[in-house]
């Protein structure tokens, strides 16, 4: 199929996608698979989006079902999920009185003896669809140790909110280790398209971690159905990603983490603003609708309205102008199927050098998010654009051929 009928395919399927009623991995584990938990000692490592269409926890759906779960481990953010600072102890689950055993700044110690002393280890978090999340990392830590102790190891999957067809922004290289590189240590672009199943698969491939992993699938779910299409509730994977148009924006926005620009953090609308005290927002949004050479062809543009916006962030985690008032952009999704917020994210970049070239600064965190330090002196180096992107295609193509391997649905 050729490319711009492969384009033209995948917004009709997006326009005509109809209302799913997906079942998410721990309801098909418990009507379907319950052979393979029974009678076995459990553990679960899940937060707040471990749930069932009903809103209840896996913890309790498992329990109600007769398969008590001995065990309980927390990712970022804790097991509630609303955590968002490192360094999280241990701790015990009220409704329970099970322990919970912080993979984010708890005992090492209690995890390790813990997870040895169960037999199937499940597993249940809403990914995001971007590279930067650190639920996969996770997943491949606790992996790893599985394979160790030979416990066997259940991924109850959930669709990937921003659906699984887009591929876009630039690959990493090469595979990390996600006990030292707790962000973006996978091969996959800023916005991957893979549930977190399929990179658990991915990665007991590539880390050679010989984890026996299955990973049973949210039925119902195909890659063309963003999250709003799955007639699943929306629960914020993380404090600081409130709904599901900032996930649609993340992979893009994300990168000005790595900035002294606030994304919105301590707002309701995070990581669908960028700004600063000290930004000339309508200079900004002139620059970036201009285009390369002002020839009024905004880059990044496509399926996304860009306004001014003034915002103050109260009490962002970030610590970025606490109670100051910030100026900046916002942005909106209009065609899902031909938006690119990495696009985007690098014209924002590549404007704000020629806008604010004193004020404007990278941080120690841009390179980690940004796979290295090739986009950064892009930048710094005023290449435009386009050619940006164009540096990235030929990995794009391979990485579509690679993750196939992997692929659920």
């Amino acid at each position: 199929m050729r490319a711009h009928n492969l384009s033209v395919w995948m917004v009709l399927c997006w326009a005509t996608a109809a209302p799913a009623q997906v079942r998410p991995g721990i309801e098909v584990l418990i009507a379907d698979s319950s052979h393979l938990i029974r009678g076995r000692r459990l553990g679960l490592l899940s937060n707040q989006t471990g749930v069932d269409r009903s809103g209840r926890r896996d913890v309790d759906a498992l329990t109600a079902a007769g398969f008590p779960v001995a065990a309980l481990f927390g990712p970022e953010h804790g097991f509630v999920g609303r955590e968002d600072r490192p360094g999280l102890p241990d701790a015990t689950d009220s409704a329970t009185g099970l322990p919970i055993y912080s993979l984010y700044g708890g005992s090492a110690a209690a995890a390790a003896a813990a997870l040895a002393r169960i037999d199937v280890l499940l597993i249940d978090l809403q990914d995001v669809g971007a590279r930067y999340y650190t639920y996969p990392a996770t997943t491949a830590s606790l992996l790893r140790a599985a394979g160790r102790n030979h416990v066997r190891v259940l991924v109850l999957d959930r669709p990937d909110p921003v659906g699984g067809v887009l591929v876009q922004g630039n690959v990493r290289d090469s595979i990390g280790d996600p006990d030292r590189e707790f962000v973006g240590f996978l091969p996959v672009p800023m916005r991957h398209g893979m549930t977190l199943g399929e990179l658990a698969r991915l990665e007991n491939d590539r880390l050679g971690l010989h984890a026996d992993l299955t990973v049973i699938p949210a039925a119902g779910w195909r890659r063309v159905l963003a999250y709003d299409s799955t007639g699943l509730p929306w629960i914020k994977p993380s404090p600081n990603l409130p709904d599901l148009e900032s996930a649609f924006h993340y992979p893009g926005t994300c990168l000005f983490e790595g900035t002294n620009l606030s994304v919105g953090r301590g707002t309701p609308f995070a990581f669908q603003v960028i700004g600063a005290p000290w930004l000339d927002a309508e200079r900004l949004l002139r620059e970036i609708r201009a285009g390369e050479g002002g020839r009024g062809k905004g880059e990044g543009l496509i399926g996304v309205e860009v306004d001014t916006v003034t915002f103050t962030p109260v009490h962002p985690t970030d610590g970025k102008y606490d109670g100051i008032a910030v100026h900046g952009l916002r942005f909106r999704v209009t065609d899902r199927a031909t938006y690119d917020p990495t696009h985007l994210a690098v014209a924002l970049l590549v404007a704000l050098r020629r806008v604010a070239p004193s004020d404007f600064h990278f941080g120690e965190r841009f390179d980690q998010l940004a796979a290295g330090p090739g986009l950064r002196s892009a930048v710094l180096a005023g290449r435009a654009p386009s050619a940006i992107w164009r540096g990235w295609a030929a990995a794009l193509r391979r990485f579509r051929v690679t993750r196939t391997k992997y692929l659920l649905y």
